[in-house]
């Protein structure tokens, strides 16, 4: 193990699996092609023989024939195997991109607890309701004062009025 190698990341990491797992893939379905035109090539056999009424070579033949059957079977479930494989590691790359993705918003959510100090806040929203209180009775008193200086001059024309039609 060298010491001096560089630690690879996960982005390179499933790109060389994926890259590995499609050279397998590649390299199973050549081979499933090769067995499978070797499979062909059999079943002609087979029926030569087959003809020529030679039933011991035909038998042979057929046994070979099964065998080769279950070979490209085997190839085709390893072929699904290394599917399988590849689409997990997708998978799991994906999952450490949500966790490194939470890991950020953690430290954000973190630094914004620190700024907002729950204690201050609440220091601050009680003062903000005991001004918010004391400037709502400040504009009552204002607005009934209004009224009453209103309603003394009301008043009074309604006093004059009625004077000067009872003197009229």
């Amino acid at each position: 193990m060298n010491i001096f190698k560089k630690k690879t990341s996960p982005k390179d990491a499933l790109r060389t699996s994926k890259r590995e797992m499609a050279v397998a893939t590649r390299g199973i379905e050549r081979e499933i092609a090769s067995l499978q035109l070797e499979e062909k090539k059999l079943v002609a056999e087979i029926k030569r023989t087959a003809k020529t009424g030679n039933e011991a070579a035909t038998r042979i033949l057929a046994r070979q024939l099964v065998r080769l059957q279950q070979q490209i079977t085997n190839l085709q479930g390893s072929r699904a195997q290394i599917r399988g494989v590849a689409t997990h590691t997708q998978a799991l790359y994906a999952s450490t991109s949500i966790s490194t993705g939470m890991k950020g918003a953690t430290k954000a959510m973190v630094a914004m607890n620190k700024q907002m100090a729950p204690a201050k806040q609440a220091k601050v929203i009680k003062e903000f309701q005991t001004q918010s209180a004391q400037m709502d009775m400040t504009i009552e008193m204002m607005s009934e004062a209004i009224d009453e200086t209103l309603d003394k001059d009301e008043a009074e024309e309604e006093t004059e009025e009625l004077t000067n039609q009872i003197n009229a």
